[in-house]
C-alpha cells in the first residue's frame, strides 16, 4: 500500500510500473477500510457455525435420538398450535438425523426479507423446542443473521451492499497489481536494505501477498456474484451462455420458469409468501409429497418441502445439502396425483453452474466443513495482516516537509508518459471494466479525481514554499 511511485522527473521508472504502483497505493489507502471490514466480519462468520449450534442447542437438537419419528402432519399441527395462528407453513424441513429437530417455517412480520420464523419440533415427541428467525437456504439463525447482514451490507439494507461490492470489485485488482510489483522488486531489493522496521513491514507485506493471492481472487470472484450491480451483469452473462442454475417448473399448465442464479433460493420463499395458496390446508400432503420425492430419488438427509403457491402450481421438494458431495436435486410434484412433473439433477448441471454452486458454498464455509472454515479464516486473516502492514508502510513513508519537493506521478501523468497504443489499451480496459463492474467504474473516477487533486495541492504547496 505504500506510495512508492516516482516523482515526475522523466526517465526515473517506466510509466507502467509508476501506474501500477500508484493504483495499488490508492486502492489500499481508500478501499482498504472496506476490505478490512469485509475480512474481519468474514472471519467472524466463518468461526461461528459451532457457536450458533451451542447457542441454540435446545432448538436444534433433542434427547430423543432413538425413537420413531411421527408423521410430518402431526409435527406441523404442533408447530401451528405453538404459533397461535391458523396459518399454513411456507416450508418444512424434516429432521435430517436422529436427535435433530424438524423446522416448520412460517411467514412473520417480525422477521426481515428472505427470513422466516421457524418453529422447532421434536419429531419423536412433537414437543415444540422453540422458535427462531432463520435465513435462506443456509438456515442460519438470529446470531449469524446479524453477522451475515453486517458482512454483506453493514446492516444498512440494500444501500449498504455497495460497500461489499466496492471491496469485491477492487480486491482482485489490488492483489494482481501487488503480484506484478513483487515480481518487479524481488531482485532489486538487497538484504541490507531490509533492516529497518519499515523495511520489515515491507518485506512481510511482499512475502505474504503472493501466497495469499489465490484466496483474494477467489473472495473477489465469488463475492461479486452476490453483488447488486456486477452480480446483475454476471447473471445476464450466464443467461446469455446458458450457464444458469436449472430449476424445476412448478406450473401445472406447462409454463417453464426462467433459470435461476445461485442465490435465487433466498428469494424463493419471499415470492411464495406473496402468492400463498388460499385453498384448503392439508398437513398430510407433506408426508405424501415427501414420499413421492423419495421415490423419485431425492435421498439427501437435508431436504425442504415447499407447498404450492396456488391452485395452478405444484409442490417443490429440494435437497439442501451444501456439503461435499453437493446434494441440490429438485422435484416438482402435482399435489393431486402425486406425480413428478419436473425434475433437476445436479449431475446434469452445466459445468459453469456447478462451479458457481461450489464457489458459493466454499465462500460460505460449508462445502468441506471445518476444514473449509479454517482455510477461509487463514486467507481472510492474511488479508487483514496485509492491510495493516500496508497502512504501517504508508504511515512511515507519508509525505513530510523534507519530501514535499517530490511530487508523485499521478495516474493521468503516468498514462501521458505511455506510448499511445498502451495508454489507449489502458483506457479501453478501464471503460470495459467499469461497464461490467459499475461500482468499480464510479469509484475509479473518484479515485482519479482525488489523485489529481492531491497532486495539484502538493504542487501549489511546493510553489508557495519556494516563494
Amino acid at each position: 500500500m505504500t506510495d512508492q511511485t516516482p516523482s515526475a522527473s522523466p526517465g526515473q521508472k517506466p510509466w507502467g510500473w509508476a501506474f501500477i504502483a500508484r493504483l495499488h497505493f490508492y486502492i489500499g489507502l481508500l478501499v482498504g477500510p472496506f476490505l478490512l471490514i469485509a475480512a474481519l466480519s468474514g472471519i467472524l462468520y466463518a468461526l461461528t457455525p459451532q457457536v450458533e449450534h451451542w447457542l441454540y442447542h435446545e432448538q436444534f437438537y433433542t434427547d430423543n435420538d432413538s425413537g420413531t419419528p411421527l408423521p410430518l402432519a402431526d409435527q406441523i399441527r404442533a408447530a401451528r398450535q405453538a404459533l397461535g395462528r391458523d396459518e399454513a407453513p411456507m416450508a418444512v424441513r424434516p429432521a435430517p438425523a436422529p436427535g435433530e429437530t424438524t423446522r416448520v417455517m412460517f411467514s412473520d412480520p417480525s422477521v426481515g426479507q428472505w427470513e422466516h420464523l421457524a418453529i422447532f419440533v421434536d419429531p419423536v415427541t412433537n414437543e415444540v423446542r422453540g422458535a427462531l428467525p432463520v435465513y435462506g437456504t443456509s438456515g442460519i439463525s438470529a446470531f449469524r443473521i446479524v453477522i451475515d447482514k453486517f458482512h454483506r451490507s453493514l446492516l444498512l439494507g440494500e444501500p449498504g451492499r455497495v460497500y461489499s461490492e466496492l471491496a469485491a470489485s477492487w480486491l482482485w485488482i489490488v492483489a494482481l497489481g501487488g503480484l506484478a510489483l513483487w515480481f518487479k522488486r524481488r531482485r532489486s531489493v538487497s538484504r541490507s536494505s531490509q533492516a529497518g522496521a519499515g523495511q520489515r513491514a515491507s518485506r512481510w507485506h511482499t512475502r505474504l501477498g503472493p501466497w495469499a493471492l489465490i484466496g483474494f481472487v477467489f473472495f473477489s470472484a465469488t463475492g461479486l456474484t452476490w453483488s447488486k450491480y456486477a452480480g446483475g451483469n454476471i447473471g445476464e452473462l450466464r443467461h446469455m451462455y446458458g450457464w444458469q442454475t436449472p430449476t424445476v417448473s412448478t406450473s401445472l399448465d406447462g409454463v417453464t420458469p426462467a433459470e435461476q442464479g445461485p442465490h435465487a433460493e433466498h428469494a424463493a420463499h419471499s415470492s411464495h409468501d406473496m402468492a400463498m395458496m388460499d385453498h384448503a390446508f392439508d398437513p398430510q400432503l407433506y408426508d405424501r409429497v415427501l414420499s413421492a420425492a423419495r421415490n423419485e430419488g431425492l435421498k439427501a438427509d437435508r431436504i425442504e418441502i415447499i407447498p404450492a403457491a396456488g391452485p395452478g402450481n405444484a409442490w417443490k421438494v429440494r435437497e439442501i445439502g451444501r456439503e461435499w458431495p453437493t446434494e441440490v436435486d429438485e422435484a416438482a410434484i402435482d399435489p393431486t396425483t402425486l406425480t413428478v412433473i419436473d425434475r433437476t439433477r445436479f449431475e446434469t448441471f452445466p459445468l459453469a453452474a456447478k462451479l458457481t454452486r461450489w464457489g458459493v458454498d466454499l465462500h460460505m464455509g460449508v462445502l468441506f466443513g471445518w476444514i473449509n472454515q479454517l482455510v477461509l479464516v487463514v486467507f481472510a486473516s492474511a488479508l487483514v495482516v496485509m492491510l495493516v502492514l500496508g497502512y504501517a508502510m504508508w504511515w512511515r513513508r507519508r509525505p513530510t516537509r523534507a519530501s514535499a519537493a517530490l511530487t508523485p506521478v499521478t495516474l493521468i501523468q503516468a498514462l501521458l508518459r505511455a506510448p499511445r497504443p498502451a495508454a489507449l489499451a489502458v483506457v479501453i480496459t478501464a471503460v470495459l471494466l467499469g461497464l461490467a463492474l459499475p461500482v468499480l467504474g464510479v469509484s475509479l473516477i473518484v479515485l482519479v479525481l482525488i489523485d489529481g487533486a492531491v497532486a495539484l495541492a502538493q504542487r501549489r504547496r511546493r510553489a508557495w514554499a519556494m516563494g
